[in-house]
């Protein structure tokens, strides 16, 4: 809003279609700065005598307390009164962002069946989830969809391993969680191709075997998906994911052909000498690409087609976001340029989030050499964790030392995950994560917690009433506005996340309002026998608590009321 104004003002009293503000480095220089810079070959003036001139010209506003010139920039001084009721206003009336009602599909995590979810997914589905909530509250109508790769060469190993090595054993009778009993047969595979290379030949024979649906093979595939689809059912449920609608591999990578030779019939696509399928997209940059085989087999991008025409077909789709690690970018590429060579309506209303890949600090996860760290032990890693750190400071029951300790440990590991740039690899250290004192989920969860003591401590039932009989002119330290100005910032982070899926803006944003909090309550008496003082402050951290719960549940993270 603020903003907004500065804006309008200076449209009209420089003919400027777009304006370029900045925030001064000091808030002694303002609170917005226009740079003149960009009048002067125009003006025919230097930035300096601009400034000086449109100080004078341009009128102050309820909004606007003062307007000076410092050399080139012409400085703004939002009218604090202002800005205080009107953020702590809205914040209390729990005001929504403008709505775009989109509907938005969003693509996540896409596991294999033939080995537990792994760090990578963990990722993968905390920034989704992120994504999605934002999306949401933005007012989109988000559809969460699931691709299930259950089938080809990979899932077929497991399935080998288990016809040999098995002995009709059941993750009932190993004592295994039923995706983990099937991603140790994953991994003996890779163990015994090491000493026999003959299993590469009947592997292929499985695969060939599945293909030619031969029932015995189709019987065995269908019971190890199960198993497959009951842990990753477990895991997501400590999630909290749920999808809409799940798609599935082995229904699909077919029926990617009739679009290849509807292009083929258009001319889009060619045949090489050996009769493969191809298009040309050496002007794009991405070379020759196979979409059939000689042998008329698919590839890849040959299903992904026919599945994004057949989302689109389900859903009439605004936009559909693949989140995909970056080491499919290629895949995407390729793929976005087919579809609009197709032409069809949907094309242009794709979008790869592609997101780097994370490691531990212990080196980096191989799946077929059985270093991954699983999701689930992941979780109970942290969980551990976070026990030992809750009894540092509280004695509590078994129970509620679990409860706590989950929420506590899934705050720490979709922070640390969300707070680091999406599109960067990055090292997933589990102490630092549940670090109470570091730039972690703990810690702005104990910001709120400490928030929630002080709130009870002073008695006071805090809502709209108790605001409008509050005095908000009293909050008038440089600490409270800086904090009043942080909070005003909160829809526009949210609105500028919503544009460029930068997550990593959320956390970070919750970090450092959490941190300003902090050192406004060491240096602040809250409680106190000026009740008018009081209670302009109880209002003011009552909404930086809505705030950070609100930040927190976009994050997907539970809140609690002490840590």
């Amino acid at each position: 809003m603020f903003k907004q104004n500065i804006i309008k003002l200076l449209k009209k009293h420089t003919s400027l279609k777009e304006i370029p503000l900045e925030i001064p480095p000091s808030p002694e220089l303002g609170d917005y700065a226009f740079p003149c810079f960009i009048l002067s070959k125009t003006l025919k003036k230097s930035p300096n005598q601009i400034a000086e001139s449109l100080a004078k010209k341009i009128p102050k506003t309820k909004h606007i307390s003062k307007i000076t010139a410092t050399g080139p920039y012409l400085n703004f001084f939002i009218n604090k009164q202002q800005i205080t009721n009107k953020t702590i206003n809205d914040i209390f009336k729990n005001q929504k962002n403008k709505s775009t009602k989109k509907k938005i599909l969003i693509e996540s995590p896409g596991p294999n069946t033939n080995k537990p979810l792994h760090l990578g997914h963990v990722r993968n589905i905390c920034l989704s989830q992120t994504l999605n909530n934002i999306l949401k509250f933005q007012g989109n109508n988000t559809i969460q969809i699931n691709i299930n790769n259950d089938r080809g060469i990979h899932i077929c190993k497991s399935m080998l391993a288990y016809q040999k090595y098995g002995k009709n054993s059941t993750p009932k009778t190993a004592k295994l969680k039923s995706d983990f009993f099937i991603g140790k047969y994953y991994v003996l595979f890779a163990q015994k191709i090491k000493d026999n290379q003959k299993l590469e030949t009947e592997v292929n024979k499985l695969l060939e075997k599945w293909e030619n649906n031969d029932p015995k093979t189709i019987a065995l595939w269908k019971k190890m998906n199960s198993w497959a689809y009951q842990g990753f059912k477990e895991t997501y449920k400590k999630f909290n994911l749920t999808f809409d609608k799940e798609y599935y591999e082995s229904k699909t990578y077919k029926k990617g052909k009739a679009i290849v030779h509807e292009g083929l019939k258009k001319r889009i696509f060619y045949k090489d000498k050996s009769g493969a399928i191809i298009i040309d997209l050496e002007k794009q940059g991405y070379g020759e690409k196979v979409l059939l085989r000689s042998n008329g087999t698919s590839v890849y991008v040959t299903q992904d087609m026919y599945l994004a025409k057949a989302r689109y077909d389900d859903y009439k789709f605004d936009k559909l976001i693949y989140v995909v690690a970056t080491e499919q970018n290629y895949h995407f590429k390729v793929l976005f340029e087919i579809l609009k060579k197709l032409k069809y309506p949907f094309a242009d209303k794709l979008h790869h989030f592609a997101y780097g890949m994370v490691n531990l600090t212990t080196g980096k996860m191989k799946s077929r050499e059985g270093t991954v760290i699983d999701a689930d032990n992941l979780i109970q890693q942290v969980e551990e964790l976070a026990k030992k750190e809750i009894q540092k400071r509280h004695k509590l029951s078994k129970i509620e030392l679990n409860e706590r300790a989950k929420k506590i440990a899934m705050a720490a590991i979709r922070f640390y995950l969300i707070k680091h740039d999406p599109i960067k690899d990055m090292l997933f250290d589990p102490k630092k994560s549940i670090s109470f004192e570091g730039e972690t989920g703990p810690y702005v969860q104990y910001a709120y917690a400490r928030i929630n003591s002080i709130i009870k401590k002073s008695k006071q039932t805090i809502n709209n009433q108790f605001l409008k009989k509050s005095n908000l002119t009293l909050l008038k330290e440089p600490q409270e506005i800086n904090l009043i100005k942080k909070l005003e910032q909160f829809p526009k982070i949210i609105n500028k996340i919503s544009e460029n899926y930068k997550l990593s803006l959320l956390p970070n944003y919750l970090l450092e309002l959490s941190q300003e909090f902090n050192t406004y309550y060491h240096n602040t008496k809250i409680i106190q026998k000026d009740i008018p003082l009081q209670n302009a402050r109880l209002c003011l951290i009552y909404s930086i608590k809505k705030i950070l719960k609100k930040g927190l549940n976009l994050l997907e993270i539970k809140t609690l009321g002490e840590m």
